[in-house]
């Protein structure tokens, strides 16, 4: 007679299956921002920089957002797993995000809008400025369909079905081509709109990710019984301040990490254009490779939320331990990649043939071989955030993140940068302590909630 198979492989089964679509999406979303970039290259250096100013403020509000919608998963899987078939209570969960991310937005509306006033007052050339906040004219429109259409992936991620968004996340990259190459250099008959275009194509990209999504939901069956957009105006104060009280957290901690990184670029302006040149290449290679981690971390939180609605301590343990251990194992093989090929890898961004980069090459091998360290705790704590996710524990990692990131990763970085003279290589050491200490700090939350058995039902 055949043996059923253990808990442990069907858990690392399911958490796998669930996994490796969302780590396609964070891959296909990587994609649809390179090509925005790909397309503002073509107007020149001032286009990128004044781009790449708009790109990052909007991304600032863009990521706070994500997180605050991402309390749709723990929310959705929690409910499934105390009621597998309950549909209102799902169903006004996916509402009442979408609520929260309407009502986030209006304000952040209003703050993009005045983007060259915020640019000029942190010290930005006047032109440029004034570039980036037309451009924002058009691109902060986009805030609102992408977080409504990261709330409807999270949704069907919390189903266990999260291939639909991949689907359609790929789709959308020649999409956003199409748009930005018919809007910045007036093809099809369009006027050429240069940076403006660039961000009404991204707008219109992020229409098409949640028109899209939403046509498969008001379609497929398996979604089509939830009727997500039924009785959208019905009021649930209490879920819709849970949704505030589970996400809000998140979306602060996601903010301290994103700016941390935000942050050290600043620094390495100070230091000097090769240094910053490099610390944007190995950054974007890390960021590349960060991908991974962070979809088995999305897939934790669904598992774990799923055994913590049962109430199912043992369950909890296995998706919790899986998910940590198939995190470290991906970081340690990102870690050997780092270390023996990194100018291969360094190669993708910049002409190595070139005796003019030969500076910042050098500076990007010793970026990547400290990234190679810090792989395998950015990795724990991406992972280990997802899985603390799933239990609703997200106030603590919260104070974590700022204790982590702010104040051992930036003045670590800034103390070996400037007064001990390690410039671009202290400011990475210092990316790597608070990593290291965020994960720690994570790890251990986690092992002690486990422990002591603080991991049953809600």
């Amino acid at each position: 007679m055949l043996q059923p198979p253990s808990p442990w492989r069907v858990e690392a089964s399911a958490l796998l299956a669930l996994a490796l679509p969302m780590i396609a999406g964070n891959v296909a979303w990587a994609g649809i921002a390179a090509t925005d970039l790909l397309l503002i290259g073509r107007l020149g250096a001032k286009g990128v920089a004044a781009g790449a100013l708009a790109i990052n403020l909007f991304h600032a509000l863009l990521i706070f957002g994500m997180g605050l919608v991402t309390a749709a998963a723990p929310l959705i899987a929690n409910e499934r797993g105390r009621r597998r078939h309950s549909v209102r209570d799902v169903r006004r969960t996916v509402q009442q995000t979408l609520r929260a991310a309407f009502f986030f937005v209006l304000p952040a509306w209003l703050l993009l809008w005045q983007s060259e006033a915020i640019l000029l007052a942190m010290g930005q050339q006047p032109d440029l400025a004034h570039q980036a906040g037309l451009m924002m004219r058009g691109l902060q429109w986009a805030l609102l369909p992408f977080l409504a259409f990261t709330t409807l992936r999270n949704f069907i991620s919390a189903l266990e079905r999260p291939i639909w968004a991949v689907v359609i996340m790929l789709l959308a990259i020649p999409f956003n081509v199409l748009a930005g190459w018919a809007l910045i250099f007036g093809n099809f008959g369009l006027p050429a709109l240069g940076l403006l275009g660039a961000g009404l194509a991204s707008t219109l990209s992020s229409c098409f990710l949640f028109l899209s999504l939403l046509g498969v939901i008001l379609i497929d069956r398996r979604f089509r019984r939830y009727r997500v957009m039924g009785r959208f105006w019905t009021r649930d104060r209490e879920r819709h301040r849970a949704v505030w009280a589970l996400g809000l957290p998140i979306a602060i901690t996601v903010g301290f990490e994103t700016t941390v990184f935000n942050a050290s670029a600043l620094l390495m302006g100070l230091i000097g254009q090769a240094s910053l040149a490099a610390h944007a290449v190995a950054i974007q290679i890390a960021a590349l490779l960060f991908m991974v981690p962070m979809g088995i971390g999305q897939a934790a939180t669904v598992r774990v939320g799923l055994a913590y609605g049962r109430g199912d301590s043992a369950a909890i343990g296995r998706a919790g331990w899986l998910a940590l251990l198939l995190g470290f194992g991906f970081a340690l093989g990102a870690a050997i990649l780092l270390i023996t090929v990194p100018r291969r890898l360094i190669g993708a961004f910049l002409d190595l043939t070139d005796p003019a980069n030969s500076q910042t090459a050098a500076l990007a091998v010793s970026f990547l071989a400290v990234a190679a360290l810090f792989q395998l705790v950015d990795a724990t704590q991406a992972v280990a955030a997802g899985v603390l996710r799933g239990l609703h524990d997200t106030k603590v990692p919260m104070i974590f993140a700022l204790v982590g990131y702010w104040i051992i990763g930036v003045g670590v970085g800034t103390i070996l940068a400037f007064p001990l003279g390690m410039k671009g290589l202290g400011i990475w050491f210092g990316l790597a302590s608070g990593l290291g200490v965020v994960a720690v700090l994570l790890l251990a939350r986690w092992m002690m909630r486990y422990r002591l058995g603080l991991v049953g039902s809600p």
